[in-house]
């Protein structure tokens, strides 16, 4: 499947019966009724090997672009109208500020690893603490609840699946929560922040600024608030959008097929 085509539904299923594995271009898997799949006896298999990296980079791009104001420098840089840069057109630094990371899997981890480059203090919030050794490597420090992590965050990355418990897991509360200078900055699904109260939060300085790889709907309707607003960054689901992850995805997708196909373990197989 690549970027949810074909619709795999009952009517699909039915129609093949040979069918017998199904390989997903990326590791979100709630576009899919796995229990459906299952119950034609199917397999199922994701690529987290090889969007895990390319996701990564674009979490830091937008953190990076969003505190250095880059496409409204960029904006600036190019307009008519430009005899100067105003010397109050200040960004926010990086290098010693707080990063929490919501989801601390393969992809968050490798998020951890590029931040700590940055020389960022790394908080993150997950379903079970990582080893200590892992913690050591990157410098994170576990919190046990999202709360905790949102108040002292000046940079707060979502990294989580979607499911029913995620669904709006950031909404108007949480965002109350963070600080007035902290940014948003989502590479998971759009559906995980409640937009409406997103808007709200920016328009009123609630927060800083957002970043989003993600959006619900993709793309937004075009007379859509977020897209109005100059303290948001918005691009088309770019994440696992590279030659070689591209490249890599199909590599991985052929070695389940054909694990599957040969009676053998799948290296990502989706129970």
């Amino acid at each position: 499947l690549w970027w949810h085509k074909p619709v795999v539904d009952q009517e699909l299923l039915q129609s093949l019966p040979n069918l017998k594995v199904i390989a997903n271009s990326g590791v979100g898997m709630d576009h899919l009724d796995l229990k459906l799949i299952a119950s034609f006896g199917v397999k199922m298999a994701n690529a987290p090997r090889a969007v895990s990296s390319s996701t990564a980079d674009t979490g830091m791009a937008l953190l990076l672009a969003s505190a250095r104001r880059l496409v409204e420098g960029y904006h600036l840089a190019i307009s008519s109208d430009t005899d100067y840069c105003e010397a109050d057109f200040l960004g926010v630094e990086v290098t010693g500020a707080t990063l929490g990371i919501i989801g601390m899997g393969r992809i968050g981890y490798k998020i951890a690893l590029r931040a700590k480059a940055f020389e960022m203090n790394i908080l993150y919030h997950n379903r079970t603490h990582r080893k200590e050794q892992e913690e050591q490597a990157v410098g994170a420090t576990f919190c046990e609840t999202i709360e905790n992590l949102l108040q002292q965050s000046d940079f707060v990355m979502v990294v989580v699946s979607l499911t029913p418990q995620t669904h709006k897991l950031i909404g108007k509360r949480e965002m109350e929560l963070m600080k007035p200078t902290a940014t948003l900055i989502n590479i998971s699904r759009g559906a995980v922040i409640d937009e409406e109260a997103l808007v709200t939060a920016l328009q009123t300085g609630v927060i800083r600024a957002a970043a989003l790889d993600v959006t619900y709907p993709e793309p937004l309707p075009r007379d859509h608030a977020l897209l109005k607003l100059k303290n948001v960054i918005i691009t088309p689901h770019l994440c696992i959008k590279t030659d070689k992850t591209t490249y890599m995805i199909t590599k991985e997708a052929v070695e389940n097929i054909l694990a599957a196909l040969n009676g053998l373990p799948m290296p990502s197989e989706v129970l």
